[in-house]
């Protein structure tokens, strides 16, 4: 018989995947929660001391690529920080009000126009424009692959042995 804190815990471990996937929701940390919650209503003994540790790096990666990822592919594509802060405020913003669409848009059209009044090069304005867009698509990726294999790993530790 499942109780419901193990489903609490599955649920926020699906749930962290699906968080990956919608714009501001912390999906690594709801996967960290699942795994967390679950660790302590075992009496601190599932998942095991090692499986615990690979759990939790690998949450703590997917909180790095969600709130580091964007930045520092905009930083390898040329732009500089104030540019990438300014865009990530401008590209939140415009998710709020227009969506996921809004957050892409907004973060190539401020990376572009901000570096071109930088260094009046469309080139490189266009080059770290594109590298901060996919970087943030790249990421979004990633942390779904990571939330994903928690989810797994997870259930392979607990209900598969």
């Amino acid at each position: 018989m499942v109780d419901a804190i193990t489903i609490l815990a599955v649920a926020l471990l699906v749930g962290g995947i699906v968080g990956t996937l919608v714009p501001l929701v912390p999906g690594g940390l709801l996967s960290l929660s699942g795994i967390y919650l679950y660790w302590w209503h075992s009496g601190f003994a599932e998942p095991g001391t090692i499986t615990l540790a690979v759990l939790t790096v690998l949450g703590l990666l997917t909180l790095f690529a969600e709130f580091f990822a964007g930045s520092l592919a905009a930083r390898v594509g040329g732009a500089s920080w104030a540019t990438t802060s300014i865009a990530a405020v401008v590209a939140i913003t415009l998710l709020l009000v227009v969506g996921p669409i809004g957050l892409l848009v907004g973060l190539f059209g401020t990376v572009f126009l901000l570096e071109y009044f930088r260094r009046g090069d469309a080139a490189h304005s266009t080059r770290s424009a594109l590298f901060a867009t996919v970087g943030t698509l790249a990421s979004t990726a990633i942390q779904a692959l990571l939330t994903a294999t928690i989810l797994f790993v997870f259930v392979l530790a607990v209900f598969a042995f």
